[in-house]
């Protein structure tokens, strides 16, 4: 005959009989919060990241422009030349500018892909099928635009995701408290709900903060490659793929797009990095 546990019963019960998850307490937003912010690598990816998301929240209200709109009388300025900061692209638009709002797409292309990779990917069973040639596959099947560059980088990222899940699923299932809930009785599905998912939740988050980084890159790669958002929408893959044909006579134009995924990249990497350390329980 089984006992049965109450729904109420979380992990903190199980603390009281030292068969808490290790993550039980490190876990908590107020910790976590104050370890990832003592984290000086993760700090700087903040930083920039909200540099990022202030120019592309602030700086088309702050500076109305048309992406579409040439101006070909200030086409290929150097940097600072007729009071262009990063000076001008081929069409003679703003390349500062093209960058403020290029961000827009190119963030929220990364965002929507990982949150995509992230639903669909959790539920699943693990797959493996190199990204790139996967988010390929599925432009050539889908067309370009944007919406299809989220699909397809979306749904390449759910792989990383399922074998994560899978493989904390694994090792949760076989800890004390779970083993504990099991004997009382408790039904499979309230266990994976309420204590193996949530404490899954921790490595997702890290991996969605890294992923965000590399779907950028793979989103940036389709656009070098004019399989991804299409002119006059300024991605910076686009952006960059544009600038390839002016690389020696003005590399300035892929100079900055270049270095614009780069920072967003890298920031994204600084603070994966710092909610690693500062959900790893051993530093609760």
């Amino acid at each position: 005959m089984h006992m049965s546990i109450p729904a109420s019963t979380t992990a903190e019960a199980f603390e009281a009989e030292g068969l808490a998850p290790e993550v039980a307490a490190s876990v908590r937003p107020a910790a976590v919060w104050q370890r990832l912010v003592t984290h000086r690598s993760a700090v700087l990816g903040l930083t920039v990241l909200g540099i990022y998301a202030v120019a592309a929240t602030l700086g088309p209200l702050l500076f109305p422009f048309n992406p579409g709109q040439n101006q070909l009388t200030t086409v290929l300025f150097a940097p600072g030349q007729g009071g262009h900061l990063l000076g001008t692209d081929n069409f003679g638009r703003d390349e500062l500018l093209l960058l403020v709002y290029g961000s827009r797409y190119t963030l929220s292309l990364g965002l929507m892909a990982v949150v995509l990779g992230i639903v669909v990917g959790v539920p699943m069973g693990a797959i493996s099928f190199p990204a790139i040639v996967l988010a390929l596959a599925l432009v050539a099947g889908l067309g370009v635009g944007l919406r299809n560059v989220v699909i397809a980088v979306g749904v390449s990222s759910v792989p990383s995701f399922v074998r994560l899940v899978r493989a904390d699923a694994l090792r949760l299932r076989e800890l004390p408290f779970v083993e504990a809930a099991r004997a009382l009785g408790v039904s499979p599905w309230l266990i994976l709900l309420r204590h193996v998912i949530p404490n899954a939740i921790a490595p997702v988050i890290v991996q969605a903060t890294l992923q965000m980084g590399f779907a950028i890159l793979l989103a940036a790669s389709l656009g070098f490659f004019g399989l991804g958002v299409q002119p006059p929408t300024p991605e910076w893959g686009e952006l960059l793929g544009e600038a390839r044909n002016y690389i020696f006579s003005d590399p300035n134009l892929a100079t900055f797009p270049g270095l614009a995924i780069f920072a967003a990249v890298l920031a994204f990497n600084l603070v994966g990095d710092g909610l690693r350390d500062a959900l790893d329980p051993r530093l609760g």
